[in-house]
């Protein structure tokens, strides 16, 4: 599959255009990663943008993404990119044990977390964000008050990288794409 192909699959299922913005960070992060620890950036950043291509036709935890997988299927899609997908779904029996696995898992929600600061800071930029107002705001329980900052210590030690310099890491990585995503701001 080539990227144009993963983002053709997206588009074909995904019509909220914030929800593809979240693929597109998780893809950047992946991206990164893959850099970082000298693996596959074309592979995991693949992985990274298709991950939550069912979630509009399967919005729960109990249908995603067990039944995107048999779509992925239909369409070719290897099945060790279709096992690391279900790895980062509820109760699929896929264990996050390999370390591409672990990278989606830690890579997932926190760049929700991070869009979210960036939207709220006066600049509405991820060029000038640093990992300290996303501290500050991770303190604040009542700020994106549904992501899971316990799930993402989690993924993040499980992944290997404490947390802080993970959200750094991310937020490098997200800034590849700022445009994209909507994230310049009004940063000249």
């Amino acid at each position: 599959m080539t990227r144009d192909e993963a983002l053709a699959l997206v588009r074909e299922f995904v019509k909220n255009e914030g929800l593809v913005r979240h693929m597109l960070s998780v893809e950047t992060s992946m991206r990164f990663y893959a850099e970082k620890f000298g693996e596959d950036a074309e592979a995991w950043g693949q992985l990274g943008l298709i991950h939550d291509f069912d979630w509009e036709i399967h919005p729960t935890l109990e249908e995603h993404p067990i039944k995107g997988a048999p779509i992925l299927r239909a369409r070719g899609i290897p099945e060790d990119i279709i096992q690391d997908i279900l790895s980062h779904g509820v109760g699929t029996g896929v264990p996050r044990d390999t370390l591409r696995r672990k990278a989606l898992m830690a890579c997932d929600e926190i760049t929700g977390l991070i869009t979210a600061v960036a939207l709220v800071r006066p600049s509405r930029s991820l060029l000038d964000l640093e990992p300290s107002s996303v501290k500050k705001k991770w303190k604040d329980k009542a700020f994106a008050a549904g992501t899971d900052r316990l799930e993402m210590e989690h993924a993040a030690q499980d992944f290997g990288v404490d947390i802080w310099e993970h959200v750094d890491n991310v937020i490098t990585a997200m800034r590849r794409i700022a445009s994209e995503l909507g994230l310049v701001g009004n940063i000249q």
